[in-house]
């Protein structure tokens, strides 16, 4: 399809944003987008079915009835149903096959429609996950841009760029399943730019794979090969904190944007109409802070593993009994699915050891919890938005990490920002008790508390809107904006 000619239009410029379908990217994407829609973009905002009907069931059924120039479209994932008829998201693996095969014709349909619609401005251009590349295609077709947004950290894109290297040098595939066991998962790796002193155990968990034709390896791969045809690359991250990694991940790939923190740049957005615009496929308990106002200053642990995370029920009673002994406050968000094939049963004497120190709910405002005064630590699986709000609002972490991005998140916090202690996977109550009150009243978390704030200042310092302007006058738009 030939290059639209869009110089002369006077209407606004019309961005269609396009997030992978699971919480931690929908909610990065939705803040991206209010960001834009602040600088006079009109907004197309396009959601799985199965992510649209999730945000509706939580949020309300009229939530998603938004501005006129700020709306939500849904295109089918492929999904059969019956892989979907619960609150739980599809697993990663089926959701990244699936969207792949099956997202490219709709959309391309939708393009159509938004392009001949007499209600919208003209598409302008394409801001999508870069998981979702398959919008690259459309992208081309139509004659637009499309800038690719990475929502884990700007080090895990450094880390799944080394996948062609780690084969070549025979890292990956492992040779058989002793591998993830023996030790070999210990051997530090000095030759990727940025990262030095990194083991292979702190890489994005899909290599520890003994199959040559691993589904996740060659899909990570296709998408490093795709993000080279996007017109821009933005991360929700800011260079003082990824400088190492960010300048050589500028001689891979398209010009790279660091853009964040973006919860810090959405507090600058003086629009009342957007603050209805929520992602969070939990209906949030507000109550929680009323409880957290009653505590003293940096003295409740916050326990949240994110929306994909899952205990066994082993590990789930360790750690309730670690957070028992460590006699510490603590609020804990349990999901209705956190334990795997499983609820999460409280046992009475848990809440008797814990009565009136320990709060337990199924979702929370998470910004507004980390912000409060009396947050001393978290409790975290390293997804990135947990990290890099954790580092905004300047509260040290004890990281225990689940799957992909995580584990290389958890090695920087704790090997390079100096904000945060592992706990091993193999979940013991003695070592959640000893990290607790080491975080919350030691001298170790004292330490990593001061650095926390430093980041945090640093956070703030980062947090204007130039990079984000750049993007729009380079990339984006047709018309210049301040």
């Amino acid at each position: 399809m030939a290059c639209m000619d869009l110089s002369h239009l006077t209407e606004k410029p019309h961005a269609i944003c396009v997030p992978f379908p699971a919480q931690g990217h929908i909610n990065a994407m939705l803040k991206l987008a209010k960001l834009l829609h602040s600088k006079g973009f009109h907004i197309t905002f396009v959601n799985t079915e199965f992510t649209h009907g999730r945000l509706l069931k939580s949020r309300g059924p009229n939530s998603l009835n938004s501005l006129s120039s700020f709306r939500f479209e849904m295109i089918p994932d492929g999904i059969p149903p019956s892989e979907s008829d619960n609150d739980a998201m599809p697993d990663a693996l089926t959701t990244c096959d699936s969207t792949s095969k099956h997202c490219l014709a709709p959309f391309r349909d939708l393009l159509f429609k938004l392009n001949n619609s007499s209600n919208v401005p003209p598409v302008t251009c394409i801001v999508s996950d870069l998981n979702m590349n398959f919008t690259l295609t459309a992208a081309e077709e139509f004659g637009v841009p499309d800038v690719l947004f990475w929502t884990p950290s700007a080090c895990s894109l450094m880390a799944v760029a080394q996948c062609p290297n780690l084969i070549q040098r025979g890292l990956m595939p492992l040779k058989d399943a002793s591998y993830l066991t023996n030790g070999y998962l210990d051997k530090v790796i000095d030759w990727i730019p940025g990262m030095q002193g990194i083991r292979l155990r702190d890489l994005p968990t899909f290599i520890r794979t003994t199959n040559p034709d691993d589904f996740m390896v060659k899909f990570a791969m296709q998408l490093m090969e795709g993000a080279q045809r996007a017109s821009a690359i933005v991360i929700n991250t800011f260079a003082e904190l990824e400088y190492d990694v960010l300048c050589p991940l500028s001689a891979i790939f398209p010009p790279i944007f660091a853009i964040g923190p973006l919860q810090l740049l959405s507090d600058q957005i003086n629009d009342n109409r957007l603050e209805c615009l929520g992602s969070n496929f939990w209906k949030e308990d507000s109550e929680c802070l009323k409880w957290l106002d009653s505590k003293e200053p940096n003295s409740v642990l916050y326990v949240n593993f994110g929306s994909i995370a899952v205990l066994t029920s082993e590990q789930f009673f360790e750690f309730c009994w670690g957070l028992a002994n460590s006699n510490q406050n603590f609020l804990w968000i349990i999901r209705p699915d956190l334990v795997t094939g499983d609820s999460a049963i409280i046992l009475p004497d848990f809440s008797l050891a814990t009565k009136d120190r320990g709060m337990l709910t199924s979702w929370c405002p998470q910004e507004q919890v980390l912000s409060h005064p009396s947050i001393g630590g978290f409790l975290t699986h390293n997804g990135w938005n947990s990290t890099i709000e954790s580092i905004s609002a300047g509260v040290p972490m004890i990281c225990w990490p689940f799957f992909a991005d995580q584990q290389t998140n958890c090695w920087y916090c704790c090997n390079k920002w100096g904000i945060g202690m592992e706990i091993d996977n193999d979940v013991k109550r003695n070592e959640v008790e000893r990290l607790v009150r080491e975080l919350l009243v030691g001298k170790k978390g004292k330490e990593l508390k001061k650095k926390a704030m430093d980041w945090k200042r640093e956070a703030e310092r980062a947090s204007s809107q130039v990079n984000l302007v750049d993007v729009i006058n380079q990339v984006l738009s047709f018309n210049k904006i301040n």
